[in-house]
């Protein structure tokens, strides 16, 4: 078990980081929203079948229902829904980007407040380190974006910047009422109440649109599975297992990950400032979740 606990940070950089490239093939080929919907109701399925075939305890008050399926609103109807759809109304990816790294931002300026975790001055210093590095990495997709056309998209920022503080707050809510909950059965009620609340958005600002060709289905697979199924359930594993500001932290990674893997296997470009971010970037994540 300590083993597969130390293994868990850098699984989870690794699968969460594929989700950029997730976000670039699902936006070709179909509604954002509406395939988050899918993506929601497909992975509640299939979490609920491992927590039957596992035996695993389910919540027996309304009240834990509620909490997990509130948190789930947070996490991913809010969170992913307000970042696809700003990202599919103008907000350039690599501004995007930079705003992901504001959660671990108001997680270390939130947490001593909402939940009353201490955030040491090494903590700080690696936050802030860490979003230095990240606008480093951005830096060569963002240098070159007209300041005016940012005016244009004001209200997708806003949108992006108030979903970046709802998964902040959804990792709190998480650590509060829902982690002493079994994380399969209470991660199968996230996704009802994450599909549930995302359905209205996409009769409002969505459609019911999608080519279902292979791209999208392996695309959907992949979404469900790896991500939904994978990298959502490592994530509140560290919430529950540790503070949420550490948890959090480990969001900067996922910016340099996505950025070798474009490297890898795209032939993107890498730059000398990309590489120095990353290395800031590590640095600021090794002092944020390093315990004294």
């Amino acid at each position: 078990m300590p083993s597969f606990a130390k293994a868990v940070p850098l699984v989870f950089v690794l699968i969460w980081s594929t989700g950029w490239v997730v976000a670039g093939f699902a936006a070709r080929h179909a509604d954002p929203l509406w395939f988050l919907f899918v993506r929601f109701a497909l992975a509640a399925a299939v979490i609920a079948l491992i927590a039957a075939a596992t035996r695993a305890p389910w919540p027996s008050s309304p009240r834990a229902i509620g909490h997990a399926m509130a948190s789930g609103v947070l996490l991913h109807t809010l969170y992913l829904g307000g970042v696809w759809w700003a990202v599919r109304n103008g907000v350039p990816t690599g501004v995007s980007g930079i705003m992901a790294g504001l959660q671990p931002v108001f997680t270390a300026l939130l947490a001593p407040a909402l939940i009353g975790e201490r955030i040491s001055l090494k903590q700080a210093l690696g936050v802030a380190l860490g979003f230095a590095g990240i606008i480093l990495v951005l830096a060569p997709k963002v240098l070159g974006i007209d300041p005016a056309m940012l005016a244009t998209v004001l209200v997708p920022l806003v949108v992006n910047v108030l979903a970046m503080l709802a998964a902040t707050l959804g990792s709190f809510y998480q650590k509060r009422f829902v982690s002493g909950g079994d994380l399969r059965t209470t991660t199968a009620w996230q996704y009802v109440g994450a599909a549930l609340t995302t359905l209205p958005l996409v009769v409002t600002f969505g459609a019911f649109e999608a080519d279902w060709n292979q791209t999208l289905v392996l695309t959907m697979a992949w979404s469900v599975l790896a991500l939904s199924v994978g990298g959502v359930g490592l994530f509140l594993y560290l919430i529950g297992r540790g503070e949420v500001s550490r948890a959090a932290a480990y969001i900067y990674l996922v910016p340099p990950v996505s950025a070798l893997m474009s490297y890898l296997f795209f032939s993107e470009t890498l730059a000398a400032i990309q590489l120095v971010g990353m290395a800031v970037t590590a640095a600021g994540v090794w002092l944020a979740v390093r315990r004294s």
